[in-house]
């Protein structure tokens, strides 16, 4: 079974900055929620480039482990989940709303481990994890309107 979450939040921010901000991949441990990122193939930048995310508190956690199959900066990036856990598609996209305004739309289509067990689960885990997300996805627009440092991670 596949479930699907997408969040939207506006950034005052250029879709560019936007975008450079959302594939700065270690800077994600700025504000996502107990999540560390880094890239690993092609430094983590184009079409077959790979990051590993690890979420949890210490060593209580999983490994979540992608490879990005659509890279269209300054406006969508798309990755295919390939962990043990999380399993599915997601994706980063940047919307231009204005010449210094954009929303940043994040998407998961995940693929449910475990059957009927996995599907009862999930009624019970998204209110928290679509919370864990929308806090996060706040975090990431106070960080980028901060003026975070960008990569400037633009094409590859």
């Amino acid at each position: 079974m596949t479930v699907a979450l997408s969040i939207t939040v506006p950034v005052a921010a250029p879709a560019a900055e936007v975008f450079a901000a959302a594939t700065d991949w270690p800077g994600q441990g700025e504000w996502m929620l107990g999540t560390t990122v880094e890239a690993t193939a092609q430094g983590g930048v184009g079409v077959g480039g790979g990051i590993s995310a690890f979420t949890g508190v210490g060593r209580l956690g999983f490994l979540d482990t992608m490879v990005i199959t659509r890279w269209e900066p300054p406006v969508r990036c798309d990755v295919l989940h390939t962990g043990r856990v999380v399993r599915g598609t997601g994706v980063f996209e940047v919307r231009p709303t204005g010449p210094a305004t954009s929303d940043f739309v994040w998407s998961e289509e995940l693929d449910l481990p475990l059957g009927a067990l996995g599907r009862a689960g999930w009624v019970l885990v998204r209110p928290g994890f679509a919370l864990g997300v929308r806090l996060s996805l706040r975090r990431f627009a106070r960080w980028v309107e901060a003026g975070r440092p960008v990569a400037g991670r633009q094409s590859a």
